[in-house]
């Protein structure tokens, strides 16, 4: 950019760029204009709004002009500490951006400044609400220490930054429920509460076939007991004991896991090549950290409680996988948490589980979708850090008995990027999944259900039998395109005998083209 101000100012004046960018980039130029991009917008302004050539006239600018990046601030006050934020203050102790900008210096830092003794004016937010998502404003706190509104949706070890867009809101405002009752009145509910069972058992192997282990039955099936038991009960499962609990149940017994619940060991997400050589794809935080990113996740589900079931779902699971707090079962946990807060917030009802992770396998472009969503994170970080990554000759092990070589020289370097996400295109993705999975993959199950039960209502009133064995018939004759085999007639002559096969196959074509 020619001539920016504001937070890419700060950015380029103090080398200090979140990895993943900046939400807004601001400029001067001629006259006012706005420019929206894939990553990120630009704006444009003319000169009269150029701040002065001060890391507090262009943090100033950034609060009132822009979302606030609380990755940008850590690495800027990192870099020059607190004394210019302490002059600000001492020279305008009114200013709300001043008041602000202390407040916030506090908050990602843990570190305390000191409030001068003729510090006044009203409450302000600490964040814009018209420029990002913030606490609801029921769950909000006055601190007198500023006379700032603390309407943070994370503590500073993890708070998710979602800017707004027209994007973003339309996808937030998407309306799971009405969806779901738009199946209700075309499918009736006892026709859906037969698909639950179905629907709770792909998910299961969905999840499974995501991660490459579409076989393992035995294990698809504790996962689907899971689904159909956890969703929407009992605590979110974000504390140590919560999580041990629900990783004890979808591992089971048979594990080479020693130690459930809260890893205590370095972990990565990557691969060995032909050479034995670790490739990583993503570095997840230190073990120590995790407990209390754990807890700003967990304050950001109870600040943001009445706002767009979406919107949570999306930064309680994808905020999960990025926390990686397990040793075994991220994957399955952060799939499980989509349905498991779309159920709390009263998305979809008890017993459904929506299929999310069969859309995401659905097809090699959605699988792609996928994977590019989880790299939002994972890619700028490792450009960043990889130099700082090495494995050791020797293995140690560490407490929850997991072995690792894995070294990371810089973790400072990191912490912003994994406590500060920007988790828009997490939402916006999220969005368009879940409208997949109601209108296409639900309603073609919808769909195939009924004509299976209307199928076997039409063999049932041609000849009696079991469920069981008219399932049978039914399986065998689609898979034949309704031309009995010789098998099928084997295994049922007295169809043969009462010259049934031609009027059952009739039956069953016209019910399955209605």
């Amino acid at each position: 950019m020619a001539d920016p101000i504001g937070g890419m100012w700060l950015a380029l004046k103090y080398d200090a760029e979140p990895f993943g960018g900046l939400a807004v980039k601001s400029q001067l130029g001629s006259r006012r204009a706005s420019s929206h991009h894939n990553l990120y917008s630009i704006e444009t302004y003319p000169e009269n709004m150029r701040p002065a050539d001060t890391a507090a006239a262009h943090l100033q600018f950034h609060l009132r002009h822009e979302p606030t990046s609380l990755e940008l601030l850590a690495r800027v006050f990192a870099k020059i500490g607190p004394s210019f934020v302490q002059e600000w203050i001492n020279n305008a102790p009114t200013g709300q951006y001043a008041r602000r900008a202390s407040f916030l210096y506090e908050f990602v830092t843990g570190q305390t400044l000191l409030p001068p003794v003729d510090l006044g004016g009203n409450y302000v937010s600490a964040l814009d609400a018209s420029f990002q998502v913030t606490a609801s404003p029921d769950k909000m706190s006055n601190v007198s220490r500023w006379r700032v509104r603390d309407n943070m949706p994370g503590n500073r070890f993890f708070c998710p930054f979602i800017p707004l867009s027209s994007q973003l809101k339309t996808a937030a405002e998407m309306d799971v429920s009405a969806g779901y009752g738009e199946l209700v009145q075309e499918f009736g509910e006892s026709m859906l509460a037969r698909a639950a069972v179905w629907l709770t058992n792909r998910e299961s192997k969905a999840s499974f076939t995501i991660e490459g282990e579409e076989h393992q039955l035995d294990r698809i099936q504790r996962f689907s007991h899971v689904l159909a038991t956890r969703t929407g009960h009992g605590a979110v499962p974000l504390t140590d004991t919560d999580l041990a609990d629900l990783q004890r149940n979808i591992l089971g017994d048979v594990t080479i896991t020693e130690h459930f619940g809260l890893r205590l060991s370095p972990v990565f997400v990557g691969e060995y090549t032909m050479r034995y050589e670790n490739v990583v794809h993503y570095l997840a935080p230190p073990a120590h950290d995790v407990a209390d990113m754990l807890g700003g996740l967990k304050i950001f589900l109870d600040r943001t409680e009445g706002q767009s079931p979406v919107m949570r779902s999306a930064v309680a699971a994808f905020g999960f996988v990025y926390i990686h707090p397990l040793s075994d079962g991220n994957g399955r946990v952060h799939r499980f948490l989509i349905n498991d807060v779309l159920r709390r917030d009263g998305a979809i009802p008890d017993q459904i589980i929506l299929p999310i992770s069969a859309t995401i396998i659905g097809d090699p472009t959605s699988r792609r979708n996928y994977d590019q969503i989880l790299d939002r994170v994972s890619k700028p970080l490792m450009r960043q850090i990889t130099d700082h990554v090495s494995f050791d000759r020797d293995m140690k092990t560490y407490p929850d008995g997991i072995k690792s070589n894995l070294d990371f020289s810089t973790p400072d370097l990191a912490k912003p990027a994994w406590r500060y996400i920007n988790f828009a295109p997490h939402v916006i993705y999220l969005s368009a999944a879940l409208e997949m999975t109601i209108k296409h993959h639900m309603k073609e199950e919808a769909i195939y259900l009924r004509s299976h039960h209307n199928a076997r209502q039409a063999l049932k009133e041609l000849v009696e039998m079991p469920d069981m064995d008219a399932d049978r018939i039914i399986r065998s004759l689609r898979d034949t395109h309704f031309i009995p085999s010789g098998k099928i007639q084997k295994e049922y002559p007295m169809i043969e005998k009462f010259r049934l096969w031609n009027a059952i196959s009739e039956a069953l074509r016209r019910s399955f083209s209605e």
